[in-house]
């Protein structure tokens, strides 16, 4: 317990202890402030001792020898009393007691000082130490802004400075002087109680220093730089300040309301200055730019811009817009200083300013365009109309040429505001086409001139333009599921009237309904540009095209055509005024419109006349100016700033007035001019009644004496801007829309490069032709692929100029030069190899996009084939690894999915720095070894076999126009062969080439073929055309082509078709070709025969693969592939259908009957035929085909066209083996009867046919043995022959006769094709004995009796047909019966029989 009490005591002990120490420190550290203090007090206590002791001491000095007050009294007694009591006043104070200065009124110890300054009578020595003890006061922050006081002595300190008084002195001593008010002017400025100062203080210190300035120029150039150093610091210090001050508006006002110019912008009295004095220093800064000198030339008196002082101005307005940025918008009145005083002083004077001014005033709108784009829409266009387009153009300086082309180039750079200046200018009919000017004119300033390095400003725009498009191909949008819509909405079709000068708001939501109506508004600006120079040459014409360009509704709209008259460039001006004065209801409707698009707020008369009469040219008939001035009087009546005329009727009169004086003052016909008092008095009570202001009519008067009202001609252009069209610039802009800021779009970028790709690509190639150095010839073919790139967004015809051009630096398509001479000039040229893999380069990467480009490719690579430099088969040797097909192939996936980022463009890029740093080492001949290695080494960076290898990525219009090209140079189009084997060369790479394309297109056959078919047919009717290596090629590709086709089922037959079609097409052009190109041919089809029959799907192509299986087997070589493959397919009987059943025993039975074909062969063919039978009763029992379908045994149509394949062919044996199989036929009779609800009459009807066919094959053999007399025994053969062919005819009969219906027509067609084929065995056999003669007419009456009985039992009814019958019949038996002997059928009533009689021919 006491341990514990113990604790206790001793920690209340030593907390009384650390409450003692925290007291003794907090007390030290007071003692140590307060002595501080006490020290600070008594240093300036100090310094300000030695300061009026110094001020004193001059004043004291001996005069200046100089001074203008040399006496021989005393310093002190010339001096003012007042200002001495006061310097010793002061010092009297200072340790008398020790004064707490921060606390003290700072005028009490500032103000003797203050009053030595502004002294007139004082040295300048000791106005110069009496500035330098103020400048230390505000050093040594003896007062601050708690001070009372602080205010009052810091404005005073700058009325003292502003009012500083010199005696005339020495130039030393006033430099010395000068100085000091410079470093005071700074001290001030930067002293924490500066904000204190007002406005009107801070307006004054930079007068004051700008006054130095200018007295400086004459003094020293250490001065004058010490003077524009202060100047460009207190502009850093105001402006600074002003980004974080916010505009105060009076009561009732808006912020943002910069119409009203007195909107209070003051400070409270406790903030300071404010924007109010920023607006008036920029006010005055923008006046510095029009600071003149006046010279003395020869007596005479000129005045020019003083440049020094532009400079300065721009470089301290320069100064300004960069500290303050954005934050100028807050506050509207200074924004609209640089919206119309500065930029009006910038545009009028860009012209016509020196290199150096015209370089600052670039810069300066450069930075204004960056900060306040969306406020200086029309200032913008007409900076570059006015000063860079027209300068860089040629009329100024070749120096000033080339600061606005960099001028142009730095705002190219920008990226935003290239697709920007697309948008708000050229896709807006009411302005001039900015972006298209630009590009132009970069390219002309870019294009070389022949055999001559590129000038200072070739290269500047020649930049500028890569700029350009490297911009445009790298912001371009590439999303490919956009890609094919873009492209199909090419070109914008306008379909009905839309106000073109109505220009839809942008919806940061939906951008592409406003992308669309942008892209309308340009097609209608272009179409408006049409009909301009239709309207010039015939003014009904052009206003005609307006409605049908849907520029114009029907019936007219008079705004519509205001517009047109009021906002297209180029118009003849001389119809406009006509059009307008003339009395038409409607014609006085347009003026109406016409003259309410002109803005005359704030104009006088004079100049809204003269900015009125510029768009037109004014009629000379009296009563259309009466009507026009009318229209104009009026519309400024209402617009009038200031209310000085009573009515318009004022001023109509004194319209007509000044148009009276301006033809008095400036026409030279005119001897006595009117006076000014004439022309006020002419005027008088012309006000309702009372006279207009003198001063007026004065300003008036004098205006039209010095500056005539111009009346323009044709055109009615101008060069340069004035007042008057700045003024009216200015009112349009308040209802323009603001600048509108965007980024980049597929579509649009591809407008935008559609407006100028002509002359890119021409000025890019010309100086790819006249490049001299490695540089230039590096970004030629940068800027090529970035055309290349864009390109494939529908410039088609770009891209193909683009490779028509670079084929011909190739210099392989020189029709004039030699192999030998091609080669050489490609080996020992840098540029036609970078040409070479520039072009083939640009087809694999961007090949879907190439039209007729591929035919100038084609060329080029049929020349390097001739030239020996490809491969023996370009497309394997694609497939071998290089390093830079490696590179190509790291590539393919970005490539096929339309990707081409700056990666992949930066590796493009690579290969031909690589390429030419190669080149271009003095040792290039040992690292690449000979010239042929050296060109086979570039042909294999080209991969040419990617081309054709990748074509599936191509589009179908490019894969079409690919594979005409190959097409016309196999067919000799374009091309002389000097040997049959370099035809034949060149023949078979086109059609390798041709075969590798389709085949890696094979998944859109049907939809590219059709047009390659139509492209064979155009090339056959060429003069030129040569079928031997045309066919002979095509066969073989085709064939393969086939193959590929066959070897996967398609649900579709056009494919089959198609190819086919161009197979038959082939070898109908040469007709030997099959037997020449037979052993290419074999394999594929026996192969297609044997493992993808089934994909067959088509009569067509089942025919035409059975005819080249039967032609190509007759060939020896080929015969056993060929006849296995027949017979496989016949025993299989698998893919024996309907469709192919006749082809099949057609072209089986060729085989058969061949010479070179074994008995053995023929004989199993022919019982395989036979065995086929079965499947025509099958498909019967399955209802698999329609019986009334003649298609489904084309058996007897396929073997009636085979008679001279038995004449030449069949020998005795194979023609009984073939009546032999053909017996087995009558098997089918026992089929049909089994089988049920079967069309058996049908089938007994075309196996009749087969019959007959056989049939007239014998007669033609009979015939032949006849007129040849051959031997008997071959006679009795055929005769044997002839029985056989008997029977089977009867049992046919037999079988059809038991399924006899009521089809009388049908029965008796079949009973005269008996009785005709029976007529012929009986001619057959006069020649043998009478023997078998004397069967014939048995056969006859036995077969025509049961024929009728037949139909007399089944009760069918024929006494319809029963004379025709008899009729018909007759006349056959009377030829069948020999000489004498005639056969009569008669009908027997009582048996219901026909029978026949035999009577005795008279």
């Amino acid at each position: 317990m006491a341990n514990a009490i113990d604790q206790d005591h001793e920690e209340e002990d030593e907390n009384n202890d650390d409450e003692e120490d925290s007291s003794l420190k907090q007390n030290k550290k007071k003692r140590r402030g307060s002595n501080k203090n006490r020290r600070k007090e008594l240093s300036i206590s100090c310094m300000l001792n030695t300061e009026v002791g110094a001020v004193l001491a001059v004043i004291r000095r001996f005069p200046d020898p100089t001074s203008q007050f040399m006496s021989s009294s005393s310093p002190e007694e010339t001096c003012d009393s007042s200002l001495l009591n006061s310097l010793k006043s002061l010092r009297a104070l200072i340790f008398d007691p020790p004064q707490q200065w921060h606390m003290m009124d700072p005028l009490i110890y500032i103000t003797p000082f203050l009053d030595v300054i502004q002294s007139d009578d004082i040295p300048a020595a000791a106005t110069a130490v009496a500035l330098s003890a103020v400048l230390k006061i505000l050093k040594h922050e003896i007062f601050s802004e708690k001070t009372p006081g602080a205010k009052d002595a810091i404005n005073a300190i700058v009325l003292g400075i502003t009012s500083c008084r010199l005696e005339r002195t020495d130039s030393t001593s006033e430099q010395s002087v000068l100085m000091r008010i410079l470093q005071l002017l700074i001290g001030i400025m930067r002293n924490k109680t500066s904000y204190m100062l007002t406005d009107h203080a801070v307006c004054t210190l930079v007068n004051t220093c700008f006054q130095v300035v200018q007295q400086s120029a004459g003094i020293g150039d250490l001065l004058q730089y010490n003077a524009r150093h202060t100047m460009h610091e207190l502009i850093h210090i105001v402006f600074e300040r002003l980004a974080d001050i916010d505009a105060i508006v009076g009561p009732g006002e808006s912020r943002g309301n910069d119409d009203d110019d007195d909107v209070d912008y003051e400070r409270s009295m406790n903030s300071g200055y404010g924007a109010r004095c920023a607006i008036d220093i920029f006010h005055f800064l923008c006046s510095m730019l029009h600071v003149v000198e006046v010279v003395d030339i020869d007596g005479s008196t000129v005045t020019s811009s003083d440049e020094n002082i532009q400079i300065f101005a721009l470089i301290l307005i320069n100064s300004a817009i960069e500290l303050c940025g954005e934050g100028i918008g807050k506050h509207p009145k200074l924004l609209k200083t640089i919206q119309d005083n500065l930029f009006f002083h910038l545009v009028s004077s860009g012209a016509c300013s020196s290199p150096l001014v015209l370089s600052m005033i670039c810069s300066t709108v450069l930075n204004i365009f960056q900060f306040f784009r969306r406020s200086i829409r029309l200032q913008m266009e007409a900076f570059f109309v006015f000063v860079l387009l027209r300068v860089a153009n040629g009329g100024s300086l070749i120096l000033s040429q080339e600061v606005a082309l960099e001028g142009i180039v730095s705002f190219c750079r920008d990226t935003d505001f290239l697709i920007e200046m697309f948008v708000n200018y050229d896709c807006d009919p009411l302005c001039r086409n900015v972006f298209e000017d630009v590009g132009r004119l970069l390219c002309k300033k870019a294009f070389p001139t022949s055999n001559s390095p590129l000038s200072s400003i070739q290269k500047q725009a020649f930049e500028g333009l890569l700029i350009m498009i490297h911009s445009i191909a790298d912001n371009i949008n590439e999303d490919n599921e956009n890609s094919d819509s873009l492209i199909e909405s090419y070109p914008i079709v306008i379909s009905e009237y839309k106000p073109f000068w109505v220009a839809e708001r942008k919806n940061d939501e939906n951008l592409q309904p406003w992308i669309e109506s942008l892209r309308v508004r340009r097609a209608q600006k272009r179409k408006i540009a049409i009909a301009g120079d239709h309207f010039n040459r015939d003014e009904k014409k052009g206003l005609d095209y307006l409605k049908i360009a849907s520029l114009n509704p029907n019936p007219p709209d008079a705004k519509a055509l205001a517009y047109f008259y009021r906002f297209t460039p180029g118009l003849d001006k001389n119809k406009i005024g006509d059009f307008l004065g003339d009395p038409d209801d409607f014609n006085l409707q347009v003026l109406k419109e016409f003259t309410d698009t002109f803005e005359f707020f704030g104009m006088i008369l004079d100049n809204a006349l003269r900015t009125y009469l510029e768009a037109f040219r004014l009629p000379g008939e009296s009563q259309k100016i009466q009507r026009i001035l009318e229209a104009f009087s009026e519309r400024f009546y209402d617009q009038q700033a200031m209310e000085i005329f009573v009515n318009k009727d004022a001023v109509f009169v004194l319209c007509y007035s000044l148009i009276m004086l301006n033809t008095d003052q400036h026409n030279p016909q005119v001897k006595k001019k009117m006076t000014e008092e004439e022309f006020i008095r002419n005027n008088r009570a012309i006000n309702d009644g009372k006279d207009l202001p003198r001063e007026y009519l004065s300003e008036l008067f004098q205006s039209i004496s010095n500056n005539a009202i111009t009346i323009f001609g044709q055109s009615g252009s101008y060069l340069e801007m004035n007042n008057n069209r700045w003024v009216e610039l200015i009112n349009r802009s308040k209802s323009t829309e603001p600048y509108i800021l965007c980024s980049f779009n597929q579509s649009l970028g591809r407008d935008m490069f559609a407006s100028v790709s002509g002359p890119t690509v021409a000025t890019l190639c010309a100086i790819f032709e006249q490049a001299c150095d490695d540089e230039t010839l590096h970004e030629c073919v940068e800027g090529l692929f970035s055309v290349a790139k864009i390109s494939r967004f529908g410039l088609e015809d770009t891209l193909d100029e683009l490779i028509a051009s670079l084929c011909k630096f190739t210099l392989l398509l020189n029709p004039y030069a030699t192999t030998e001479e091609t080669l050489y000039a490609f080996s020992n040229d840098t540029k036609p190899r970078v040409a070479t893999l520039t072009v083939f380069t640009i087809a694999n990467n961007f090949g879907g996009t190439l039209r007729g480009g591929w035919r100038n490719i084609i060329d080029c690579l049929l020349k390097l084939k001739r030239l020996r430099l490809l491969p023996q088969s370009v497309v394997e040797s694609s497939l071998v690894s290089s390093p830079s097909s490696d590179l190509l192939m790291k590539n393919e996936s970005s490539r096929t999915s339309g990707i081409h980022g700056g990666r992949y463009m930066a590796g493009l890029i690579g290969r031909f720095s690589q390429f030419l740093s190669l080149d271009n080492t003095d040792d290039s001949m040992a690292q690449m070894g000979s010239e042929l290695e050296q060109n086979l080494k570039l042909i294999q960076r080209c991969q040419i076999g990617n081309i054709f290898i990748n074509s599936s990525i191509l589009t179908e219009d490019s894969l079409h126009t690919l594979g005409r090209a190959l097409i016309f140079a196999a067919g000799g189009r374009g091309h002389k062969f000097s040997t049959s084997v370099e035809e034949d060369e060149i023949v078979g790479f086109c059609w390798e080439l041709l075969t590798t394309i389709t085949l890696s297109n094979i998944h859109r056959f049907s939809s590219i073929w059709p047009f390659f078919h139509e492209d064979f047919i155009v090339v056959a009717q060429y003069n030129t055309f040569s079928s031997c290596p045309f066919t002979e090629k095509a066969i073989l590709c085709l064939v393969k082509i086939c193959e590929k086709i066959l070897s996967t089922f398609r649900s579709e037959k056009s494919d089959e078709e198609y190819i086919f079609k161009s197979i038959n097409l082939m070898w109908k052009l040469d007709k030997d070709v099959l037997d020449t190109c037979y052993e290419g041919i074999a394999p594929v089809v026996s192969k297609i025969l044997t493992e993808y029959p089934a994909n067959l799907q088509t009569q067509f192509g089942w025919k035409s693969i059975l005819h080249l299986l039967s032609i190509t087997g007759r060939h020896p070589e080929t015969y056993d592939q060929c006849v296995e493959t027949m017979i496989m397919l016949l025993s299989e009987g698998i893919h024996v259908t309907r469709i192919n059943y006749g082809y099949c025993i057609e072209y089986a039975f060729g085989f058969a009957a061949l010479k070179i074909s074994p008995l053995e062969k023929s004989w199993k063919i022919l019982d395989l035929m036979a065995d086929t039978v079965n499947l025509i009763v099958q498909w019967y029992q399955n209802d698999l085909i329609d019986p009334e379908n003649n298609r489904s045994f084309i058996l007897a149509d396929r073997l009636s066209f085979t008679p001279e394949n038995c004449i030449h062919f069949f020998n005795h044996k194979r023609r009984w083996q073939a009546w032999l199989s053909l017996g087995m036929t009558g098997n089918i009779y026992m089929c049909i009867r089994e089988a049920k609800d079967l069309h058996q009459e049908n089938a007994l009807s075309k196996l009749g046919l087969v019959i007959k066919a056989k049939i007239d094959e014998t007669k033609v053999d009979m015939c032949s043995y006849h007129r040849e007399e051959s031997k008997e025994q071959e006679k009795k053969k055929e005769e044997g022959t002839l029985k056989e062919q008997r029977k089977h005819h009867e049992k046919v009969f037999q079988l059809r006769l038991n399924h006899i219906k009521g089809n009388c027509y049908s029965d008796l067609r079949f009973i005269l094709f008996v009785l005709h084929q029976l007529e012929f065995c009986m001619f057959m056999l006069l020649g043998y004995p009478w023997g078998c003669r004397h069967m014939l007419p048995d056969t006859v009456e036995s077969l025509s009796t049961t024929y009728l009985t037949i139909r007399m039992e089944k009760e069918l009814n024929m006494r319809q047909y029963q004379d025709s019958m008899q009729e018909r019949t007759y006349h056959c038996v009377s030829k069948l019966a020999p000489r004498g002997l005639s056969i009569v059928p008669h009908f027997d009533a009582s048996t219901n029989r026909v029978k026949g009689r035999r009577t005795t021919n008279s």
